[in-house]
């Protein structure tokens, strides 16, 4: 029998690079889902929000676990990504951060890593912020930084 993990990460970033339309929206999502070995149930399901003030597109994908969900606010420099991944499985967060590295040249990244079986138990949580020299990087357990 599989027991259910209950991991979820929540990132906020402020990025240089981002997805500007809903197909790299899409892609990243799907991109993402394959990367952490889960599978895709339904999505993703992209729209692009054009009311001022509050521009971007938000994405979500349902996986077999759960759900990721992006959020992109491209108005803002630099731009706001807030990402969401809640499994009932493995999760190597690592993943994320690499492909967050290679994509969107983050300049601020901020996380939470939870497991939420019980409780909210955090696991792992940080900051990275290439504006700021004093902050070096993302918690104690290295997975970005």
């Amino acid at each position: 029998m599989v027991i259910p993990q209950h991991k979820h990460l929540i990132v906020r970033a402020e990025c240089n690079k981002f997805p500007q339309s809903e197909e790299e929206v899409s892609s990243f999502l799907t991109d993402t889902v394959v990367a952490l070995n889960m599978n895709i149930l339904s999505g993703p399901h992209v729209a692009y929000v054009d009311v001022e003030g509050n521009k971007g597109a938000t994405g979500v994908v349902i996986i077999e676990t759960s759900h990721c969900a992006i959020h992109v606010w491209d108005e803002a420099s630099p731009a706001l990504i807030q990402l969401d991944v809640y499994t009932c499985g493995e999760l190597d967060t690592s993943v994320i951060f690499d492909m967050f590295r290679e994509r969107f040249d983050p300049v601020k990244v901020e996380y939470k890593y939870l497991d939420r079986e019980n409780s909210l138990v955090e696991l792992a949580a940080g900051t990275e912020d290439h504006t700021n020299p004093m902050v070096t990087g993302l918690g104690s357990s290295g997975t970005f930084g």
